[in-house]
């Protein structure tokens, strides 16, 4: 399943989610007595006869920088129900942090394990586009409960910059 994602950011096309992991594992290998902020975050766009959603992989070398991609997922038609927009950008950021619960995120604690006496560390969290204030309010429970029942930490805004800033950036 992985491998048919296709996964892109402005220096490199069509990286597949193998390529993605080596360009993580580059990252923290770089500088790795830091403290590193995987995060996920899906956000989407509603366009004549479409609705766009991009779900964006940001590792975040707090104070030194980030590494990030996007993947696009396209829907055929108009998506009017905010529900089913936050719902789905919720579902589609899910199914990639699956991809790394199920064995890539270990590869990346590997690395920094052995630094963590000296300060080193990798927080794995998902990024909602949904916040305390307006219409999205009335979702924070239900979304930031799928998440929590993987057992990965969910942000909502102010704090899901993932979302709302670097997937956003992309939508429109």
């Amino acid at each position: 399943m992985e491998e048919s994602f296709n996964f892109y950011n402005v220096s490199e096309n069509c990286m597949s989610f193998h390529t993605v992991i080596e360009r993580l594992k580059a990252f923290i290998c770089k500088d790795p007595l830091n403290m590193f902020v995987l995060s996920i975050g899906t956000d989407s766009h509603v366009h004549q006869k479409e609705t766009r959603f991009i779900t964006a992989i940001h590792l975040h070398r707090v104070g030194k920088g980030a590494w990030g991609c996007l993947k696009n997922f396209h829907v055929k038609r108009e998506i009017k129900s905010i529900h089913e927009k936050i719902s789905t950008e919720t579902a589609l950021s899910q199914e990639i942090a699956i991809l790394f619960l199920d064995s890539y995120l270990n590869e990346l604690m590997e690395l920094i394990i052995p630094l963590i006496d000296e300060g080193a560390d990798l927080r794995f969290e998902i990024h909602l586009d949904i916040g305390k204030k307006g219409v999205t309010k009335e979702f924070i429970h239900e979304m930031t409960g799928r998440i929590r029942a993987m057992g990965i930490e969910a942000k909502i805004k102010p704090d899901s910059y993932t979302a709302f800033c670097y997937a956003n950036k992309y939508t429109k």
